[in-house]
């Protein structure tokens, strides 16, 4: 099943970053963009995820040749954010969404089964257009491998293609 905003606009957003200033999310701009939300800040998963972005945007070729923004958004409060930003050494926007805004805007649905928050990745063309979405609250690792190959393919067509929707199990080898 495909995600309602495949195909469409990403929404522009404005909220507080890890320093507790107003960050404008405004997917696209010229260059690729990869949005991901997060249930909570050091968690395990979480830290993987984190720092697999992290590590990506300076040693996997088709992110750094790509030139692509990436931006992460959890319910978690700034305190929490900027505690978890500051610990990983990360190096891009690390946004909090406590009211929720954002989830709802980007239509991130809690995941397993309700009983966490959601942990979804969006890549975004250099137009702002939603071309794939990651949804697996389990297979962190898999959020990362998303936007790769997502990369690979818009570097090649300049329109990635679909990811089916990843189910909600552990993926052999991470």
């Amino acid at each position: 099943m495909s995600h309602p905003l495949v195909g469409q606009s990403a929404p522009v957003l404005s909220l507080p970053n890890a320093d507790g200033t107003t960050y404008e999310l405004k997917p696209g701009q010229g260059k690729p963009t990869a949005v991901f939300f997060y249930p909570k800040a050091g968690t395990f998963g979480c830290t993987r995820e984190v720092c697999a972005f992290r590590d990506a945007l300076t040693e996997k070729v088709e992110f750094k040749d790509s030139g692509i923004t990436v931006v992460g958004i959890s319910p978690d409060p700034i305190a929490a954010i900027k505690d978890f930003a500051t610990k990983h050494n990360v190096t891009y926007p690390m946004l909090s969404d406590e009211s929720g805004e954002a989830r709802k805007a980007y239509s991130v649905s809690r995941g397993l089964m309700g009983l966490s928050e959601g942990r979804v990745t969006f890549f975004v063309d250099s137009e702002g257009v939603v071309r794939d979405v990651f949804d697996s609250v389990i297979n962190f690792s898999g959020h990362i491998k998303a936007v790769s190959r997502a990369l690979e393919e818009y570097r090649n067509t300049g329109k990635p293609t679909e990811t089916p929707a990843a189910a909600d199990v552990p993926a052999t080898g991470d």
